[in-house]
């Protein structure tokens, strides 16, 4: 909704997995080469870890989009909180296969049949499970024996995990070893430090067709204390505080427009460093006619405080009025 009053071509701070807007600081370029080097080079087992919303999914979204089709086939599993069969089915279902038949010997031998065919045709075979820090143990059993398939020099299954830190934990446990055995290479990436994080917003920024980002710098000190440089949140924060600026028709976010933000998202109160005084947030505007909710939301408006949502409402009529006009 306030793309047009920021002059931009699109959204910035989506919370889809938008490849295009990945930034890439040394560590996610270390990830993308580290996984992108194990499939192609047919290394079996591979791990990425890292917190929640450090961009995980993006990154995998990058490597799929830029892997040769010709040369890659692969089968994406999203939920992992299945059984052993669902799972084995789930990774049949995403290669292409319709009808699978129930009994586990007879998938086991269809996958079997696939692999063989794509070693027979050059192509590489992954698989690749997100969320996997919710693997079960039954199942990561199973995914542990689908990687024995081989022929005499190199894996015929790919297999990348990628997961929440929690991962780790659990591919340390002693139970796990022989599966910790199999993995050739173990990727991690953190949240972005205190200088990334402004570019960071700048880059997302320009993806999106601006110029300079507007935030002051303030704004983005409040922001990286409140976030912790967790993308995601950077993107959540950074999405409403320029709502607040276009509800105030401000032509950059402040430091009161992040604090207000953050006592809505229930965040802690951020104090740039230096102890600086926190800036009040201004009176809420006039009430005005209220939109429904349906409208609000087609727009992409998630807000709590009923000022805010009145000064967009206000906005949405006045924008309105201007296309019919």
């Amino acid at each position: 909704m306030y793309n047009q009053f920021f002059g931009l071509d699109k959204t910035p701070f989506n919370l889809t997995p938008d490849p295009e807007f990945l930034y890439l600081t040394t560590q996610h370029r270390e990830a993308l080469a580290g996984l992108t080097y194990a499939i192609l080079a047919r290394k079996g087992f591979v791990v990425l870890t890292g917190i929640a919303g450090t961009g995980k999914t993006t990154l995998l979204t990058r490597i799929l989009e830029h892997l040769p089709e010709s040369r890659i086939r692969s089968s994406v599993i999203v939920n992992p909180t299945l059984t052993p069969s669902e799972f084995l089915e789930a990774t049949l279902l995403d290669f292409g296969f319709e009808d699978i038949p129930p009994s586990k010997a007879q998938r086991i031998a269809i996958l079997q049949s696939l692999l063989w065919s794509g070693h027979r045709e050059g192509k590489i075979t992954a698989l690749i499970v997100d969320e996997a820090h919710k693997l079960s143990l039954e199942v990561l059993e199973e995914i542990r024996l689908l990687g024995n398939f081989e022929s005499a020099n190199e894996k015929l299954l790919q297999i990348v995990l990628l997961g929440q830190s929690e991962l780790d934990d659990l591919l340390n446990r002693e139970n796990l070893r022989q599966f910790k055995q199999r993995i050739s290479l173990r990727l991690a990436i953190e949240p972005l430090s205190g200088t990334e994080i402004e570019k960071y917003i700048q880059f997302r920024w320009m993806k999106a067709g601006g110029s300079a980002a507007p935030f002051s710098a303030d704004a983005i000190a409040a922001i990286g204390q409140a976030s912790q440089g967790v993308p995601r949140v950077i993107n959540v924060l950074c999405d409403n505080t320029l709502m607040h600026a276009f509800g105030e028709e401000s032509a950059s976010v402040e430091l009161r427009h992040v604090l207000a933000v953050c006592r809505e998202m229930q965040f802690a109160d951020p104090l740039p460093k230096g102890g600086m005084a926190v800036a009040e947030a201004p009176a809420p505007a006039p009430a005005g006619e209220a939109l429904p909710m349906k409208t609000l939301e087609r727009c992409g408006i998630v807000a709590t405080k009923p000022s805010l949502l009145a000064r967009l409402a206000g906005k949405l009529r006045f924008m309105q009025r201007t296309e019919t006009a």
